[in-house]
């Protein structure tokens, strides 16, 4: 079965193909976890823009908030390479504002 997918603000379309339902729910899912995400966790802003860093050959993938400057990580997962947002910290517990962090050059942190 063949659907075609698109945003809930409608920027981006997607078509997926899949065997079965289970098959489609997760496309759809993974699709949803990084391409969904519309606004700032810091400010509420929706002017968010898609980033790819390359720094010593490895990428870093996040989203960007024009409004406030404050970015989304996220991570590569080390089966099949797909992307998840980085929501909790090394310690796994839960990052305030859904994750979204601005970097503050005073303590050099992200806050």
């Amino acid at each position: 079965m063949k659907i075609s997918y698109t945003t809930s603000n409608g920027r981006i379309t997607a078509e997926f193909d899949a065997d079965s339902h289970r098959d489609l729910f997760n496309e759809i899912n993974k699709f949803q976890e990084v391409f969904e995400e519309d606004t700032c966790g810091k400010c509420k802003g929706q002017d968010i823009k898609y980033i790819v860093r390359t720094v010593d050959d490895n990428q870093y993938y996040e989203l960007k908030c024009n409004g406030c400057g404050s970015k989304l990580a996220f991570g590569v997962n080390k089966k099949g390479g797909g992307l998840f947002p980085k929501r909790k910290d090394n310690e796994g517990k839960w990052l305030p504002d859904n994750g979204w962090t601005k970097w503050n050059p005073k303590t050099e942190q992200n806050a």
